[in-house]
């Protein structure tokens, strides 16, 4: 009887099943049970065990070596009387216990539930493995050929110690319903009894991985190696790379590449010898990126498969380079064979000699002197389909050996003292087709070892016929050894292996000989220990990061250093900016007493003579102290939490330094509103007012401390305390300024600061009145280095107002400048012009911000154009045009970003050195010809510059004097024409206005060949174009001919190969044909004989020359694979 193939095969504790393995049945379908002609003959009854055994236990996928096979039967008595949940009688197989567990009134459904279990009755060891298929057969013992089953295979383990049928039958079924094929009727359970029989066949795991779940799957664990994460798609590179990895010679040789002055994650050999380390030496699968980023590869070339074989090409070459100075139905004998096979070269295939020798008979073949140690073989399975147009997959079975002996495909004096027997040690696989797929590769990393399956972050022991019959392509086989018949569509493989690694067994002790730290270069094993216990220091810290508390401390040095906004900066570290904020990480148990302690001593200051305030936002931006800390004996997480609020992941304070100290050393203070009584010494109520001078002579904001004053004040009382503190005659006038975030205001002399808004922590900028202005904004406002206090700057460079300096400050922006790499004057030498960086203002126009590049190019400012540089590639975007109302914070600013159609650098520009200035720029237009040389086989794009109200004729002047070419007197007329879609469009005359060619338009010029000057009578000129099988399928360069009445057409190639300059084999493979102008006519292919004069119909027929477009790739924007 055949069962349903789906019963909710799982686990009773709703374990999850692979549902890929397992066919729904439809909603027609009596899934339990099939109906019996009676005038069949009986199926096999349920008590022939044999039988039912080859039933329900079919041959497996896998075909795994069988271990033992067993059954056991379980009459069950009384089904009603049956418990919820019943367990069998426990039986052997394999060496373990197991049971059948029963839910006879079905597990949360409507259908009775069976499942194999073990029968550890305190359960499994920790180490537990049994992989087994199994099925399940319920039958009636009065009736045997009166039954249902079903089959499943599953790897049982502690976690996973029971598997399957949750739907084994539907219970309305089982007593009183007429189970069919029944004679006489009868149910399939009767009078509440019924056997259930299981079959057992334990199969060897000989991978340890055999239907393994991977959960929680440890590779080192498992076979001592490590895996390569996937990036995106590099899986292709991963495989390559384990393949290296494992060629020990290889490896070794790696390691003696002398990187100890390039270790820098820009030197591929250097990444190289890192990512083979830490596969030597990680617990865990290691990441690719450090090599890809070597590569110089960006984010498409990560997530855009390659060609595997280029790609290991390419590496060697690179490789190779470091290591100089250092120490169909085939199988591959037949294609070796055929590859040594001589080729006679006579009749229709002789060979071309050149012009002297012509065509001469001769013998191709390919004679093998030696092979290398390590072979790698790259098999073909990508061809050009001609009819689809594109690149195939070939999936034609291939077969390949274990051993193989490469001796009969050497040439007959090769040195046969050793032999020349070599084993697999590596399969490349790629499984899918050429738009979508997966590499993986199967590696023999030792002499008598295993296989490995190395699938990207995976490694898993692997059979030998996953490494050989599973990857030769072809045709899948079907079971028990079955052949498709004529009616049967065969089902093709879609993995294959690409790429062959076979090492000669004479010297395999060689090839894969030992490799231990020693063989590590020094340099990269103590850099990499370094960074391991970088790591190690960064994950303690994080994981104690919740015991600490940052805090950021301004003092007197800081301030002083401040030359900004506000009293300093927290958004960068003490280290790289002195004028930053001090860091201090410390236990949040830390009391403010100690934290004091901990300050004074890193400032070299008194304790006793500091204390801390509290820095708080104020609604106008700033960050200022608001009020000192009273409780010394706080902790600072307390303080923090109290008074600075939780919102910030810092607590900021300012340490104040006392000026004045009582007879013990202690510190007296000024008296705060919040101070107690008697808590410190105190003058009286007074507030703290810092102090900064504007130094016009240095262009610069000097931090001068604070004072303490009372808010009842007038302003004009804050000069003594000034020219005391700064050593200033008494008659000495100033001017003062409140500096607020977004307004500098000068103060009035009769204000009293409270009247001012003045309060603690507020800041007073002055300078000399001697040294200012009248104080009017028309102020020059430049700068033009990252460090005004060391330039020398030019008077009208000078700002001599601190509302005009401070306005700078806040319009001031870093900019770093770039050479374009490949456009400019050709004056200006670009490959000696290193990158700078300027400080200027977000106001500047362009023409300030050319007048500074231009001095420190030492270039004329009116040659400079700049662009925009795309954020994701760091290539020019867009030329920026000069305007009178454009700023340098629209030229880096997002509206040349949506122009571009991408995101710009905010911080950064191209520049580009002119040849002509940016006004007579203006009156020019720019163009992309092609100047064709060497026939037509050579084009040289161009970019040129020519006047807006020109003629064509000045698009030859630009092009004679860009391309450095001979004038037309010298050199010979030159041609002009437009071409579209890769066919003539016209010829130009010399007067054609330039005004009316369109941009969509290809522009060619080339020397009229000399055979054209003069047009003889009997002559005239045809359009020639390239295309592949189809006309509407154009490519290359179309050009004008010149034929001539009564040449029969092997002359008339002769031409063509001068006038092309196509030769040899490339002008044989040509097939020439006339073409209609209609795009539907089929194209008239030419033989020697034929005269073209007289085969063409009208003056629209072109000459067609069929051929494969060699750089197709190059021109739809793939590309080449690179590697830095």
């Amino acid at each position: 009887m055949d069962p349903s193939i789906d019963a909710d095969i799982q686990s009773p504790e709703n374990m999850i099943v692979d549902p890929d393995e397992y066919v729904e049945p439809s909603d027609n379908e009596k899934d339990d049970i099939a109906i019996i002609d009676p005038d069949e003959p009986r199926p096999t009854p349920a008590d022939d065990y044999e039988a039912i055994a080859e039933l329900v236990l079919p041959p497996l996928d896998q075909q795994p070596p069988i271990i033992e096979t067993v059954h056991h039967t379980w009459e069950i008595k009384n089904w009603q009387g049956l418990q919820k949940r019943e367990h069998g009688p426990i039986f052997h197989a394999g060496g373990y216990p197991w049971r059948i567990l029963m839910f006879p009134y079905g597990n949360n459904s409507d259908n009775v539930s069976f499942y194999l279990e073990h029968g550890f009755e305190d359960g499994p060891p920790d180490d537990f493995v049994c992989c087994l298929q199994f099925g399940l057969v319920l039958w009636n013992p009065n009736d045997p050929t009166l039954y249902t089953y079903h089959t499943a295979h599953h790897r049982f383990t502690k976690e996973e110690g029971d598997w399957g049928f949750t739907r084994f039958v539907e219970t309305r079924k089982l007593h009183s319903h007429v189970w069919p094929g029944s004679n006489p009727p009868r149910p399939l359970v009767e009078s509440g009894e019924a056997n259930m029989t299981a079959y057992v066949k334990i199969v060897e795991d000989e991978t340890g991985v055999l239907w393994h779940n991977f959960n929680n799957y440890d590779s080192k664990k498992e076979t001592g190696f490590v895996g390569l994460k996937n990036q995106g798609a590099t899986c292709y590179l991963n495989s390559l790379i384990q393949s290296l990895y494992f060629t020990n010679a290889f490896r070794k040789a790696v390691y003696q590449i002398p990187t100890q002055d390039e270790d820098t994650t820009t030197n591929s050999a250097y990444t190289l010898q890192r990512l083979f380390y830490q596969l030597q030496s990680s617990s865990a699968a290691v990441s690719t990126n450090e090599l890809t980023k070597s590569f110089g590869w960006d984010t498409k070339q990560i997530f855009e498969q390659q060609d595997v074989q280029e790609l290991s090409r390419k590496l060697m070459e690179v490789m190779e380079k470091r290591m100089k100075g250092t120490e169909a139905e085939n199988d591959i004998e037949a294609s070796f064979r055929d590859y040594i096979q001589v080729e006679t070269m006579d009749g229709d295939n002789q060979y071309f000699a050149g012009e002297t020798h012509k065509l001469q008979d001769a013998k191709k073949g390919v004679i093998f002197e030696s092979f290398p140690e390590v072979l790698h073989l790259q098999l073909k399975r990508f061809e050009y389909d001609i009819e689809r147009d594109s690149m195939m997959k070939v999936n034609d079975r291939y077969e390949f050996p274990d051993t193989f002996d490469a001796a009969p495909y050497l040439s007959d004096d090769a040195d046969r003292s050793e032999s020349w027997i070599y084993k697999l040690h590596g399969v490349l696989v790629h499984s899918g087709d050429l738009n979508a797929g997966h590499y993986y590769a199967f590696i023999k990393p030792e002499k008598d070892g295993w296989f490995y399956k190395y699938d990207d972050d995976k490694v898993t022991k692997a059979t030998m016929r996953e490494v050989l019959e599973d990857n030769y392509g072809g045709e899948m086989p079907l079971l028990n050894g079955q052949v498709y018949d004529a009616s049967q569509k065969p089902i093709i493989r879609h993995n294959s292996a690409y790429m062959l690694v076979y090492i000669r067994e004479a010297r395999l002790d060689e090839v894969l000989l030992p490799v231990t730290n020693a063989d590590t270069p020094a340099h990269l094993l103590k850099k990499l220990e370094e960074e391991a216990a970088f790591k190690e220091a960064r994950r303690k810290e994080r994981e104690e990061q919740h015991l600490y508390l940052t805090v950021r401390v301004i003092t007197q040095e800081t301030y002083a250093a401040h030359g900004g906004h506000d009293l300093t900066v927290f958004d960068r570290s003490h280290d790289e900016d002195p004028a930053a904020a001090k860091s201090y990480k410390l236990l949040k148990k830390c009391t403010i007493r100690e934290l004091i302690k901990v300050i004074g001593k890193d400032t070299g200051t008194d304790p006793r003579r500091l204390r801390v305030w509290f820095m708080v936002n104020r609604q106008n931006k700033t960050t200022s102290p608001d009020t000192p800390v009273l409780d010394y004996d706080q902790t600072i997480e307390e303080a923090h939490l109290k008074l600075a609020g939780s919102k910030t992941q810092e607590l900021r304070l300012w340490a104040e330094t006392a000026e004045t100290v009582d007879s013990n050393g202690d510190a007296v203070w000024p008296a705060h509103p919040l101070v107690k009584e008697g808590s410190s010494p105190s003058r009286s109520d007074e507030i703290v007012i810092f102090l900064k001078w504007f130094n016009v002579d240095t262009q610069s904001l000097v931090g001068c401390g604070h004072i303490y004053i009372s808010s009842q004040s007038k302003v004009e009382e804050l000069a003594p305390f000034i020219l005391k503190r700064m050593n200033w005659p008494e008659d000495t006038r100033l001017k003062l300024y409140e500096i607020k975030p977004d307004m500098i205001e000068p103060m009035k002399a009769k204000q009293s600061l409270k009247a001012a808004e003045l309060q603690d922590g507020d800041i007073v900028c002055f300078q000399r009145a001697s040294e200012g202005s009248d104080g009017s904004d028309t102020s020059t406002m430049v700068s033009n280095g990252l460090n005004p206090r060391q330039q020398s700057l030019k008077s009208s460079d000078i700002i001599d107002d601190a509302r005009l300096y401070y306005d700078f400050l806040r319009h001031r922006r870093l900019i770093t400048f770039h050479c374009h790499p490949t456009r400019g004057s050709k004056e200006f030498n670009i490959d000696n012009c290193e990158s700078f960086t300027l400080v200027l203002s977000a106001k500047h126009s362009y023409d300030q911000v050319a007048a500074k590049v231009g001095e420190k190019l030492n270039v004329e400012p009116t040659h400079i154009r700049f662009w925009t540089i795309a954020l994701n590639t760091g290539n020019p975007k867009t030329a920026i045009r000069r305007t009178s109302n454009h700023t340098l914070v629209n030229m880096v600013s997002s509206s040349y970003a949506s122009f571009a159609g991408t995101t710009i650098r905010s911080d950064a520009l191209f520049f580009e050195v002119l040849d002509i200035s940016l006004a007579e720029l203006d009156t020019k237009k720019p163009m992309k010809v092609s100047w064709i040389s060497e026939g037509i086989t050579k084009e040289e794009p161009l970019d040129i510059l020519v006047p807006k109200t020109g003629t064509v004729d000045d698009i030859v002047s630009s092009v004679i004097k860009k391309a450095r070419l001979e004038d037309e007197e010298k050199g010979g007329p030159i041609r002009v024409y437009e071409t579209h879609s890769n066919k003539i469009h016209r010829e130009l005359s010399r007067g054609h206005p330039i005004k009316d060619l369109t941009d969509y338009i290809s522009i060619i010029l080339e020397r009229i060949p000399e055979e054209e000057l003069a047009q003889p009578n009997g002559s005239q000129y045809i359009h020639a174009f390239h295309f592949h099988t189809d006309p509407t399928k154009a490519h290359s360069i179309p050009f004008k001919f010149l034929i001539f009445q009564d040449e029969i057409f092997s002359d008339t190639k002769k031409r063509l190969e001068k006038r092309t300059g196509i030769k040899g084999k490339n002008l044989e493979k040509i097939k020439f044909a006339i073409v209609k102008r209609s795009s539907y006519t089929k194209p008239i292919y030419l033989n020697d004989d034929d005269t073209l004069w007289d085969m063409l119909g009208d003056d629209d027929d072109q000459l067609g020359l069929d051929h494969v477009d060699k750089i197709r790739n190059t021109r739809t924007g793939m590309g080449d694979l690179f590697l830095k």
